[in-house]
């Protein structure tokens, strides 16, 4: 009795080695495709202005953080480009008064479906996120060719998406020579989990 029951312990071994081969590389293509599935989700959240769904994959804290770092120095480059300490002084005054309303603008989900649409902040005064209209069901969630709202981002912007580090993944928008380009971070949160953390809006 022990000769089939080694036989058949045999033959079953191969086959659970290869189930936990199969496991393992599927855990970690899904492990891999993560932040991409996270940016997919919370693009067509930000679009539809999901609220529930778009706090789930952004930190706001986190990225209010970096907006504001962000708009600092992009107003601290502009005053730097001014010769003139009279207009630098009153730039610096106006900067301060719109730096707060221009990052809770920002770090709503208006202002993530504007970043995720290639529309980042200018750090004008009074500036609000412009999106394209929020999505439903009855409509699709980009219009067709031709009929792109006046606000609409350049057709000829590129966008790049890619690891840039084992817990950190980032979203790069160009659009041609002498446009600003920008970065969109995301961060992992465990093994699976991404949120939208950050902005760079120097690259």
């Amino acid at each position: 009795m022990t000769g089939p029951t080694r036989t058949k312990g045999a033959a079953t071994r191969p086959l659970i080695i290869t189930l936990i081969v199969v496991i393992v590389i599927a855990v970690l293509g899904f492990a891999y495709a993560s932040p991409y599935i996270a940016l997919n989700n919370l693009k067509r959240a930000a679009d539809a202005r999901d609220t529930q769904t778009v706090n789930q994959y952004v930190d706001f804290p986190a990225l209010r953080d970096s907006l504001k770092e962000q708009i600092i120095g992009m107003l601290n480059h502009r005053l730097d480009a001014d010769s003139n300490s009279k207009m630098a002084t009153i730039g610096a005054m106006i900067g301060a008064t719109i730096i707060g309303p221009l990052v809770d603008a920002y770090a709503t989900p208006d202002g993530v479906a504007a970043l995720l649409n290639g529309m980042p902040p200018r750090g004008d005064p009074g500036e609000q996120p412009t999106a394209p209209p929020a999505a439903t069901a009855d409509a699709p969630a980009s219009p067709p060719a031709g009929d792109a709202p006046h606000n609409a981002p350049p057709p000829e912007r590129q966008i790049t998406s890619g690891y840039r580090g084992l817990n950190e993944f980032a979203v790069t928008y160009r659009r041609g020579e002498g446009d600003a380009h920008y970065s969109a971070i995301f961060r992992r949160e465990g093994l699976f989990t991404w949120k939208l953390a950050a902005l760079n809006l120097n690259e």
